[in-house]
C-alpha cells in the first residue's frame, strides 16, 4: 500500500533534504507544503497519511497545525522536524499529538529509526 507523505516546511531546501532522507524502499507519494495553511489543506485533501512538520513557519506555525489537526480530528500521523530543540517545545508538540520530535537536519538513519519505531515504515 502506498502512503501519502506530506513534508510541511517553509524552506524549500529543508523540504528537499527531508525528502532525500526518506528510506528509498518506502512506498510513498511525497507531497509538499510551504506553510501551515497549505499543510492543513493538504491533510484535508488526503495527502498526509504521515506528515513531517516544521514548527517555525509563516501564516500558520507547526503548533497551529497540530492544534487544527486536533480540533478538526484530521487523519494524519505527525512527526515534528525542527531546529527548536528546547524541552518545552518537545513537550508541547507531544501534548498536541505529535508522535515524535526529530532535530533538524534529519538524516536517513534517524528517519528510518523513527518510522520503524512507530510501525509506519512499509516496504514494497
Amino acid at each position: 500500500m502506498t502512503l501519502n507523505v506530506l513534508i510541511c516546511d517553509d524552506s524549500s531546501f529543508a523540504r528537499k533534504q527531508m525528502a532525500r532522507a526518506l528510506p528509498p524502499e518506502w512506498t510513498v507519494d511525497v507531497h509538499f507544503a510551504g506553510d501551515g495553511v497549505e499543510g492543513v489543506a493538504a491533510i484535508k485533501e488526503g495527502k498526509a497519511d504521515v506528515m513531517f512538520l516544521d514548527l517555525t513557519m509563516p501564516n500558520l506555525d507547526g503548533y497551529g497545525v497540530l492544534e487544527a489537526i486536533r480540533r478538526e480530528d484530521l487523519p494524519t500521523m505527525v512527526i515534528v522536524v525542527s531546529g527548536d530543540i528546547q524541552p518545552d517545545a518537545q513537550d508541547r508538540v507531544k501534548a498536541l499529538g505529535a508522535m515524535a520530535f526529530i532535530k533538524k537536519p534529519i538524516d536517513a538513519d534517524k528517519a528510518r529509526t523513527v518510522l520503524a519505531e512507530y510501525g509506519i515504515l512499509t516496504e514494497a
